[in-house]
């Protein structure tokens, strides 16, 4: 994997990967104009990228029926430099045919074995979840990654 960064003006930064460019800013109280997610909101969302990624392949190779699929992060800080994530709960709210065993599977298959960024982060990050099926709580928990390494 390659990036580039380039400085635009102020705090906001042009991202480049894969030829896609994206903006990047800080807000506007630390000297930003709100142009682009912050870094920390970039990983926020790459954290929810990977591990949607993950349930909907596994789902669709389940043959469940997704109608709509959406999930929401809940993060925690610390206040003093190096700020960094703490403590996250994941949320995630399926809705369709899907039997809610198999939306369970998915759902730890990406949280022990899959998503890679959510591996990373829980190294230093809590990380638990919870799981709706059809606005139904079928499951939480806290990450389990099986190491790699081992």
């Amino acid at each position: 994997m390659n990036a580039r960064i380039d400085w635009k003006n102020g705090m906001a930064f042009e991202c480049e990967n894969r030829g896609i460019k994206s903006t990047i800013d800080a807000s506007v109280d630390h000297g930003g104009k709100n142009l682009g997610p912050t870094p920390k909101e970039i990983v926020i969302n790459g954290m929810l990228g990977c591990t949607a990624m993950d349930v909907v392949s596994i789902l669709s190779k389940m043959r469940q029926k997704i109608e709509s699929f959406h999930m929401e992060a809940e993060i925690q800080k610390n206040q003093s430099p190096p700020v960094y994530f703490t403590h996250a709960h994941l949320k995630y709210f399926l809705y369709g045919e899907i039997a809610s065993d198999k939306a369970i599977k998915a759902v730890e298959s990406s949280l022990t074995k899959y998503c890679g960024v959510n591996y990373m982060i829980s190294k230093v990050c809590k990380i638990e979840y919870s799981l709706h099926v059809n606005d139904k709580l079928v499951q939480q928990g806290e990450t389990a990654f099986i190491d790699p390494m081992s």
